[in-house]
């Protein structure tokens, strides 16, 4: 009798111990998923989200802003990328020529006679600009009679155009320019004759001119008496 009722409480205090320990394990669970979810806990498995960055009227901005759920950093933080900012720079593109007409005088056969005139450009053209000059005659015209031209399509007479360069204002890296044209002969009123191109932008200082475009002329002593005229284009394009 003594054996069993030993055997009976060694069993039954088992029994409590695994009671005892069983309930251990449960309040030990508890304990933990409390600590995983509260915000004052120890245990950090998931961020908290606390708020939203967002951009009004459009949803595809929205992003998360998570706190790291513990006071320790004492902060929180959220990001919205891609906020765009724009502005425009309108283009501007300016020629401006010293004179109005140039005057070759009186020719003298033989002789050639030249006058010039300075274009200065101002731009913002991110490729830079060409000029052309075109006749509009195709040499100089008798003003009695247009049929007759002083050009290279008579012996001995001649109707240039050239072109040099000044001094550039530009202050864009990589600028150049090139508008050193030799004598044209000019005689005809289709051709856009270059005289001057860059490849960046440039500023108009209104003080040096960008280019000297000069004109020529020479008369033979049988070339029709009368005054002569020539009326001259000037295109400026812009690359932008």
């Amino acid at each position: 009798m003594y054996a069993y009722k030993h055997i009976f409480y060694i069993h039954n205090h088992n029994g409590m111990i695994k009671t005892k320990i069983k309930k251990a394990i449960a309040l030990a669970g508890i304990a933990t998923i409390a600590a995983t979810s509260s915000l004052g806990g120890v245990i950090n498995t998931y961020a908290t989200q606390i708020g939203t960055g967002s951009v009004t009227g459009d949803a595809s901005f929205d992003a998360v802003i998570n706190w790291d759920d513990t006071y320790t950093a004492n902060s929180a933080s959220g990001s919205v990328s891609n906020i765009i900012v724009t502005a425009k720079v309108l283009p501007t593109l300016n020629m401006t020529i010293s004179t109005g007409s140039i005057d070759l005088g009186t020719l003298v056969a033989g002789v050639e006679s030249n006058g010039s005139l300075g274009i200065e450009i101002g731009t913002n053209a991110a490729n830079g600009v060409t000029i052309t000059a075109r006749s509009g005659n195709g040499g100089l015209a008798n003003t009695a009679s247009g049929a007759i031209l002083i050009n290279d399509t008579h012996t001995a007479e001649s109707y240039t155009f050239a072109a040099t360069a000044g001094t550039h204002d530009s202050g864009v890296a990589g600028y150049t320019q090139s508008s050193d044209v030799s004598a044209i002969q000019v005689n005809n009123n289709t051709t856009e004759h270059t005289i001057y191109s860059t490849n960046k932008g440039e500023k108009d200082d209104a003080t040096n001119a960008d280019v000297a475009f000069t004109v020529a002329a020479k008369s033979t002593a049988e070339t029709a008496a009368w005054d002569y005229q020539d009326d001259i284009t000037f295109t400026v394009t812009g690359n932008f």
